[in-house]
């Protein structure tokens, strides 16, 4: 009998090793530190707990959805501030606006059927110091701003429609008429631009048809983005650099249960470009960063590292849902940038993509202000595994003597193309394939 029972004891410890294993796996992050519990806590925006609310029906602003209505949004966001607070409640209806500036201590709340809807007139977005691009700059604000304003949150069943149709048509044209001509030098505004705060929640809402980028967090720590749904169109007009999530020097940056479907990055490490971006105190590196049961429709790339990027660290992107992504991973290394990009792991993907990872020099608007020889960068210490997707082509590698890659695991991998390029690894120093099977179709 004590025999038995002491076998008993024996199956049940190794069976609370064996669990505790697998939670301490997935509660490291790629460096081997501890996923602080802070990540796990994804429970919506209780704004009942978040002041006195301000219906803007109740505040004079109007029904109509022909008046662009930004003086009137604004006063409300002014009054909630001056009272210590509270939550603007966007109810039932369209509501035209301009910039808008939200202030410590005030939330947004959008209701079902709720729109709040960017005006297509740039003049109702004045020039200011923001950031755009890697660089700290004077251009546009986006629809919604909130800079210096912790614990900021925007929740809802409601809509934010950046109106981007005018922008999109006036920006292609451009394009055509000066194909030398920058992303800025269209003029349009961001849809979300949240800076300089913490404690950031944003769910539930849809955000859609940016002009521009559609939501950018700049010098941010703890950010939730939660149940979001951020689309713009491929077709029939282009919607351009209308990057789903651009992340640019934030740190504790967790991304969950959303769809991400735009015309261009789905989610953007930025941080900084230029040969002396290391050393401009306004850029810097992101840290921890989590991208978790998503779901994307098209975009240029799941998951990019660059091209305004210096250092990102710690990065998880895992149990994600891929549908015509021309990218899973892509790493974009620019000659006139010092990067370093370490301790990615990208796992448990299924779908179909263009490629599984993609490494190329990016040399979109390159310009070494003066140096005579481009920069050297580095990825190292990247793990893909437990993957399984459908590619046009899984290795899209390119050689380069201007960056040094090593210390790539790719384990568990099951791609179906009709050219795998496994050859293009053998560019990467130090490269461990495991399980890694490529079948033609």
């Amino acid at each position: 009998m004590k025999r038995f029972q002491s076998l008993y004891i024996h199956k049940f410890l190794f069976v609370i090793l064996l669990f505790t294993s697998v939670v301490n796996a997935q509660d490291t992050f790629p460096d081997g530190t501890t996923i602080p519990e802070w990540f796990r806590k994804t429970e919506t925006t209780n704004i009942n707990t978040l002041g006195k609310q301000y219906k803007l029906t109740d505040h004079g602003v109007s029904t109509d959805s022909t008046l662009v209505q930004t003086v009137k949004i604004q006063a409300v966001i002014d009054k909630a501030a001056q009272a210590g607070g509270g939550v603007i409640i966007i109810p039932k209806g369209t509501y035209l606006s301009g910039a808008l500036f939200f202030k410590q201590g005030t939330h947004l709340y959008i209701e079902k059927d709720g729109v709040l809807k960017g005006s297509d007139d740039i003049s109702n977005f004045p020039v200011i110091t923001t950031r755009m691009e890697g660089e700290t700059c004077q251009y546009f604000p986006a629809l919604v701003n909130a800079d210096g304003v912790n614990g900021f949150s925007m929740s809802g069943k409601g809509t934010i429609d950046g109106n981007g149709l005018r922008y999109w048509k006036a920006f292609w044209l451009r394009r055509e008429f000066n194909p030398k001509c920058t992303n800025k030098d269209e003029m349009r505004p961001r849809l979300v631009y949240v800076s300089n705060s913490k404690d950031v929640q944003i769910s539930g809402i849809s955000l859609k048809n940016s002009p521009f980028w559609t939501t950018h967090f700049y010098k941010c720590h703890n950010v939730k983005l939660l149940n979001l749904r951020i689309t713009s169109p491929k077709a029939p007009v282009k919607a351009p650099s209308t990057d789903a999530v651009d992340i640019d020097v934030c740190t504790n940056f967790l991304i969950k249960n959303c769809y991400m479907s735009v015309n261009d990055d789905a989610v953007a490490l930025k941080g900084g470009k230029g040969p002396y971006a290391d050393n401009d105190g306004n850029n810097g590196e992101n840290r921890n960063i989590i991208i978790e049961d998503n779901e994307y429709g098209f975009c240029h790339s799941a998951l990019t590292c660059g091209s305004e990027s210096i250092h990102n660290y710690n990065v998880i992107f895992r149990r994600c849902k891929l549908h015509e992504a021309e990218k899973t991973l892509h790493l974009k290394i620019r000659p006139d940038t010092p990067q370093l990009y370490e301790y990615i792991l990208v796992e448990d993907i299924t779908g179909d993509a263009g490629s599984l990872i993609s490494i190329k020099p990016w040399t979109q608007f390159f310009d070494l202000k003066g140096r005579t020889e481009p920069l050297m960068s580095y990825a190292q210490n990247i793990t893909m595994k437990n993957i399984k997707l459908d590619c046009k082509v899984g290795f899209d590698i390119a050689e380069s003597d201007k960056y040094e890659l090593k210390d790539f695991t790719f384990e568990n991998v099951a791609i179906r193309s009709k050219n795998g390029a496994e050859e293009k690894v053998k560019t990467i120093n130090n490269v461990v394939l495991k399980n890694v099977k490529i079948k033609a179709e």
